[in-house]
């Protein structure tokens, strides 16, 4: 849910700052991409390196907490914008 709300706030700047162009768009989406990549990548090290599980057991759950809301937001500015 973390990721949907990031993505909402990021769409919801570049309307207020751009008024929701498709360049403000297409940066929002790039910068929602690498951002939530960043925090899926700490969230994959802390399972590992913290919590003690295996990197296989947490590559599913990192490619999940990612691609899903990475997903979404290419394809609503892709079908949207």
């Amino acid at each position: 849910m973390a990721g949907f709300l990031a993505l909402g706030v990021c769409y919801g700047l570049a309307k207020l700052f751009a008024n929701a162009s498709v360049r403000s768009i297409r940066i929002a989406t790039t910068v929602f991409v690498v951002i939530w990549f960043l925090v899926a990548a700490a969230n994959l090290w802390v399972g590992v390196a913290q919590a003690g599980y295996a990197f296989r057991e947490e590559l599913p759950v990192f490619l999940l907490i990612f691609s899903l809301p990475a997903a979404t937001a290419i394809f609503v500015k892709w079908k949207f914008y």
